[in-house]
């Protein structure tokens, strides 16, 4: 699924209102990830209030890149909490969560002629979703309705993708770049992650 590989640039979490269970709180001004009765994420209504953390466009881990599929952005968003955090320790806390959102690009609006822009067609919302309650890290995808998403199941490939490749704690903050000179800092990154990154 495109949008699971996407999660790489971020990947790629969350906050939620009213009827819910599940709740802890988390330091600072955002609680932690809520889920409903049934133990499904609840949808981050309010993630777009978070703290921006990247974007990426048409973002593939293929070395073969289509001609044809629609342009996209990924859009990565953190609680503000888990973002503080990050800057004390260069790792995340317990609840942290991050959203994804893809949006579809376009060119040729109003009096822009060349390059992309980001549109008002969201193509999905993903969540990466730090949980020691639960399990640990865990993905979730959510459709258009975004209606409550049960976690994505651990034997799909983004657990080992992430878990080989990402710089902290599983997560792509190579891409984050307010994030990664805290991680080298507290020397935070993962040894794999150091090791390609020499060899680059």
């Amino acid at each position: 699924m495109r949008t699971l590989r996407a999660f790489a640039v971020g990947a790629l979490a969350l906050v939620a209102l009213g009827g819910l269970t599940g709740a802890a709180k988390m330091t600072g001004t955002h609680p932690a990830p809520r889920y409903d009765d049934s133990g499904r994420l609840i949808f981050p209504s309010g993630y777009r209030q978070w703290v921006f953390l990247s974007s990426g466009l048409d973002m593939s881990y293929s070395a073969k890149s289509s001609t044809s599929a629609p342009h996209m952005f990924n859009n990565v968003f953190v609680q503000r909490a888990a973002y503080q955090a990050f800057l004390r320790t260069g790792t995340w806390p317990d609840k942290t969560v991050l959203v994804l959102e893809n949006r579809r690009g376009a060119t040729n609006r109003s009096i822009l002629k060349h390059g992309q822009i980001q549109t008002a067609d969201l193509m999905g919302v993903e969540a990466h979703v730090k949980d020691a309650g639960r399990g640990g890290w865990a993905f979730y995808a959510f459709g258009d309705a975004h209606k409550p998403a049960a976690a994505i199941s651990q034997a799909r490939p983004c657990y080992a993708c992430h878990t080989a490749h990402g710089a902290v704690d599983t997560t792509f903050v190579q891409f984050y770049p307010t994030l990664l000179p805290w991680a080298r800092k507290f020397r935070t990154l993962a040894p794999a992650y150091l090791a390609k990154a020499a060899r680059d």
